[in-house]
């Protein structure tokens, strides 16, 4: 933990890529703030300020995540690279005394309670969130308040052609959410034969259906939809540009150096 008096000291993995250039411009604008390290494995030995924002800061792009922690002494470092190496790339920051926060998605269930255990065993705190826009966490909160009322619901969730993992984060963690209140959101549905598989989407807890869409132009989108005798409720939420994620990592960054403890969802710190 940092005191009233240090600045934090972030890392961001993945520094060269879209949300990583957000992350490193959000950082350098919080005056409780330092950016001491970037890691990305490519651009090595340049400087990412010279990427960001096309003038020089001094902190030079490394290729080992490793040797980055342990040289620049982070507190804290944000990931948002690719479900393939978040797993792995969480493992080093915990073993290396940093705390993670992540915002890639596609961990598993047990990925998700692997770090856990780390972090407790380690007594380094950790945040994962699905989804860093407060407004997106919003929309699952009601969703989850929403299920309560409804016996039928299914979520539509529409991201770029360039995510990689499907469904969501957000739309798994929203259909969790929806789960607590309620066992089963098919009520009344009929014995379904697809004409072509997948044709009504994947089904998660309670029954809940989630189509995914993945099309150019979009960013993240998420549609949550309940349905009763003659009424349907939507709740929509679009997030159009990447700036939107940043209130909420700089959230959890400050969280994690303040608190001790593992956190799952955006939903739990505001």
């Amino acid at each position: 933990m940092t005191t009233d008096t240090q600045k934090i000291k972030v890392a961001v993995c993945g520094a060269c890529g879209r949300m990583g250039q957000e992350v490193i411009k959000a950082v350098n604008n919080q005056k409780d703030m330092e950016l001491v390290a970037a890691i990305d494995i490519s651009n090595a030995g340049k400087d990412i300020g010279e990427i960001t924002e096309n003038k020089a800061c001094g902190v030079v792009i490394e290729d080992s995540l490793k040797d980055a922690l342990l040289k620049s002494r982070a507190d804290v470092i944000v990931d948002f690279t690719s479900p393939d190496i978040i797993f792995n790339n969480a493992k080093i920051a915990l073993e290396c005394g940093v705390s993670p926060v992540i915002g890639t998605t596609g961990l598993s269930d047990g990925q998700v309670k692997e770090l856990e255990k780390l972090s407790k065993e380690k007594n380094i705190s950790a945040l994962i969130a699905p989804n860093f826009t407060t407004g997106a966490v919003l929309m699952m909160m009601f969703a989850q308040t929403a299920a309560k009322y409804f016996d039928n619901a299914e979520i539509i969730e529409l991201h770029h052609n360039k995510k990689k993992d499907a469904p969501s984060g957000t739309a798994i963690k929203t259909a969790q959410m929806m789960a607590k209140n309620k066992s089963n959101f098919a009520s009344g549905n009929v014995p379904e034969i697809e004409l072509i598989k997948g044709a009504r989407g994947g089904v998660s807890e309670s029954d809940i259906h989630i189509h995914s869409v993945r099309m150019p132009g979009y960013m993240a989108s998420q549609e949550v939809m309940f349905g009763s005798l003659g009424q349907v409720l939507t709740i929509r939420h679009d997030s159009v540009d990447r700036s939107c994620y940043m209130p909420g990592v700089v959230m959890a960054i400050r969280y994690v150096t303040s608190n001790n403890e593992f956190v799952y969802g955006l939903e739990n710190i505001l």
